[in-house]
């Protein structure tokens, strides 16, 4: 009998987003938003990329952005291997 409570947590640990903000964001603060990779692009924002647990990690990362006050351009979830 399938366990569709199991399904469903399975599949939130594997929604991958991207996050992208204005303006570049040392690597260092990988840490602060729960060890997403930091890319600099060279348009001069930042792409925080990995994995999300649940809509309420992702809103808290969300948060995280807002308080250190650089503009969110983009969210998207992107497909996982």
């Amino acid at each position: 009998m399938p366990n569709n409570q199991n399904d469903k947590m399975n599949e939130n640990y594997s929604n991958v987003y991207q996050i992208r903000i204005k303006g570049h964001l040392d690597p260092g603060w990988s840490d602060w938003f729960e060890g997403l990779s930091i890319l600099l692009e060279d348009n001069g924002d930042t792409l925080l990329t990995g994995p999300v647990v649940d809509e309420a990690a992702l809103y808290g990362l969300l948060r995280r952005v807002r308080d250190l006050g650089m503009p969110l351009i983009s969210l998207n979830r992107v497909k996982s291997d």
